[in-house]
């Protein structure tokens, strides 16, 4: 197929990362709301092209656009057709998982994220139950990942998550990944209870721009608490996003990378996108150029710790669409 995903035409979609898409022509079905993290409250669909997959928000202003070709879609971009692949149905956030974010809140107010201006609900484990039910019975569920704000405070939203997941390990035959604000003993309190991967997000590894977007955390509790996460998950187990675009240099997020898989932590490098919720921000998404040459440099750091991305069974690192995921895109 031509136009068919690559790195680096997933590179430059990912440096832009929204699309237009006409409502009439593609079913809601095929559309996902994020809930979490800074893409909150916007709406994406996400391209498989190949063996690759890219989300895109759905935004009037982007200058790629979204229109069907026969049985597949096409981006283009003014008179140039840039990717050619087939939408996929997301199941909870994102195809193939039950990504669900427990709670769709947060006391705390980093400076990146909307969450705290939305304030969303909470999800109880009766909500959650229902929504796998939904989508295991798809018959395309591989994985189930929760995640969540901090509604009251990290210990509640652990103990919560430790009890759901206690509750799913119990129905179903599938990995469990979770992606929480750490605690102390919280590792060993979630893989107790049945998960298999864990995330906690440093975010950025510059503490100078970590004090001012994250005023209220600690990036040095982060990294002890992923230090302890590979002692109790193991390797290829432990992941952190790792946001581009907040101002960090290239020598930064070198420096980061190497910390973080010296200790057998699997970064995520994110670009990111300016929230309308947090206009006042200053935000960069990294261009195409950026985001290859930092994602070839976390490939070798990631070769040289003998991390395997690939073995990876839930949340980002299992869906690939927000990033360029080493070993699975470039």
């Amino acid at each position: 197929m031509d136009n068919e995903l690559n790195t680096n035409i997933k590179a430059a979609l990912l440096s832009i990362g929204s699309v237009q898409v006409d409502d009439s022509l593609f079913p809601d079905k095929l559309e996902s709301k994020a809930t979490a993290g800074p893409g909150a409250g916007g709406t994406s669909i996400f391209l498989k092209s190949g063996n690759r997959r890219v989300r895109l928000t759905i935004n009037d202003a982007s200058p790629l656009r979204l229109v069907p070709e026969d049985e597949h879609v096409v981006i283009v971009k003014g008179n140039d057709v840039v990717a050619r692949g087939a939408l996929e149905r997301p199941l909870c956030h994102c195809p193939e998982q039950a990504y669900i974010t427990l709670s769709e809140k947060c006391v705390y107010d980093c400076q990146f994220c909307p969450v705290p201006k939305i304030q969303g609900g909470i999800k109880d484990s009766t909500k959650v139950l229902k929504m796998v039910e939904e989508a295991y019975a798809t018959g395309e569920l591989k994985a189930i990942s929760l995640t969540s704000g901090v509604a009251v405070s990290p210990k509640t939203e652990i103990q919560r998550a430790a009890s759901i997941i206690k509750q799913l390990t119990r129905e179903y035959d599938l990995p469990v990944g979770v992606s929480v604000y750490p605690t102390t003993g919280s590792s060993e309190e979630l893989y107790s209870a049945g998960a298999c991967e864990i995330k906690y997000n440093v975010e950025t590894m510059d503490p100078e721009l970590f004090r001012r977007f994250c005023p209220d955390l600690s990036l040095y509790n982060v990294l002890d608490a992923l230090d302890s996460a590979v002692n109790v998950f193991g390797k290829n187990r432990v992941s952190s996003n790792f946001i581009i675009g907040l101002g960090e240099s290239d020598e930064t997020v070198q420096k980061g990378i190497k910390l973080l898989t010296s200790r057998c932590i699997i970064p995520i490098l994110r670009p990111i996108s300016p929230s309308p919720l947090r206009k006042n921000v200053k935000i960069t998404r990294p261009d195409t150029a950026r985001l290859l040459k930092l994602g070839g440099m976390l490939k070798d750091m990631l070769d040289r710790e003998s991390l395997c991305v690939d073995k990876s069974r839930t949340m980002c690192l299992l869906c690939t669409g927000c990033d360029l995921t080493p070993n699975k895109d470039i």
